[in-house]
C-alpha cells in the first residue's frame, strides 16, 4: 500500500462502533436497560415540569442533551475519515495505526455514553457517561506520557490504565464540590490538565503538537467550559424548556475541540532521535 492509497479499516471500524452503540442506546433507552430515572445529569438545566410530575409523558428525558451528543460521533467519524490517508498524520501519529483508530473510537463513544445519561437520568447512564469522558482523558494523557518518555505500548496501555482506574476511584468514593459539582469531574479535570502540562513540555522541546490546531483545541474546550458552567440549573443562561441548551452547545464545542486536538496531534513533530 503506498502513501497515497486510503485504507478503509479505520472508518470501518469506528463506524461499526458508532452503528452498534446507537442502537444499543436506542433500545436500552425504549426498553428501560439502563434503569430509572434518579436525576443524573438534572443539573444541567433542561427538564419540563409536566416531566417531572409524569415521568412517562417524556420517553428522552433531556432531548437537547441527548441529541447534540451527535456531535462527538461527528467527530469520530471524521477523525477515522482522516486517518484513512497515513500522509496526513505526521510521522509520529503515522507509526502508531491503533492509536489513532482507537482515539476515533473513544471519541465517537462519548457521544452515545453521554447521551446514556441525559436521556434517562438513570445512575447507569451517568456512570456511563463519566466513563467515556476518562477514557478520552486518560487516552490524551498517556499519549503525552508515552511521547514524553519515549515509550512503547507498555507505557501507553499502563498510563492510560491508572489514568482511568484513578479516575474512577475519585467518582466513587468523593462527593460533591463547588464549581466541578463532584470529584469525579474533578479527576476528569485533573488528568486533562496534567496532560497539557506535558503538551507544554513537549512542545518546548520540539515534539508538541501543532500550534495552531493545539491553540484551537484548547480555545473550544476553554469555551466549553465557561458554558457549562453558565448553563447549570438556576444560573443566569437556564432556561429549562428551550432547546437552545448551553450544555449541548458544551457537547458541540468538546467534539470540535476533539477534533482539533486530534489535528494537532496529526502537526506534530519528532525531535531527531
Amino acid at each position: 500500500m503506498t502513501s497515497a492509497t486510503r485504507s478503509v479499516r479505520p472508518l470501518a471500524i469506528t463506524a461499526a462502533v458508532a452503528t452498534v452503540s446507537t442502537i444499543a442506546l436506542v433500545l436500552a433507552v425504549q426498553r428501560g436497560w439502563l434503569g430509572p430515572d434518579v436525576g443524573r445529569g438534572s443539573g444541567f438545566c433542561e427538564w419540563s415540569f409536566r416531566a417531572l410530575v409524569d415521568p412517562a409523558s417524556r420517553v428522552v428525558r433531556q432531548p437537547a442533551n441527548t441529541f447534540s451528543n451527535l456531535g462527538f460521533v461527528l467527530a469520530g467519524l471524521a477523525i477515522a475519515w482522516r486517518a484513512g490517508r497515513r500522509e496526513r498524520l505526521g510521522p509520529t501519529l503515522a507509526a502508531r495505526p491503533g492509536l489513532v483508530i482507537a482515539l476515533a473510537v473513544v471519541v465517537t463513544l462519548l457521544g452515545p455514553a453521554s447521551a446514556a445519561m441525559h436521556a434517562t437520568q438513570s445512575d447507569l447512564g451517568g456512570q456511563l457517561d463519566m466513563l467515556s469522558m476518562y477514557l478520552i482523558a486518560a487516552l490524551v494523557l498517556a499519549y503525552a506520557v508515552t511521547r514524553l518518555r519515549h515509550g512503547g505500548t507498555g507505557t501507553f496501555v499502563v498510563t492510560f490504565a491508572v489514568a482511568v482506574a484513578l479516575s474512577e476511584i475519585a467518582d466513587r468514593t468523593g462527593g460533591p464540590i463547588p464549581v466541578l459539582m463532584h470529584t469525579g469531574n474533578l479527576a476528569f479535570a485533573s488528568v486533562l490538565l496534567v496532560a497539557v502540562g506535558i503538551e507544554i513540555v513537549l512542545a518546548r522541546r520540539g515534539e508538541g503538537v501543532g500550534l495552531r490546531w493545539g491553540a484551537a483545541s484548547l480555545a473550544a474546550f476553554g469555551l466549553a467550559f465557561g458554558i457549562w458552567n453558565l448553563g447549570k440549573s438556576a444560573q443566569p443562561w437556564c432556561d429549562p424548556d428551550s432547546l437552545l441548551q448551553p450544555h449541548a452547545a458544551w457537547h458541540v464545542l468538546c467534539a470540535l475541540a476533539a477534533y482539533a486536538l486530534f489535528r494537532g496531534y496529526a502537526g506534530e513533530t519528532d525531535r531527531p532521535q
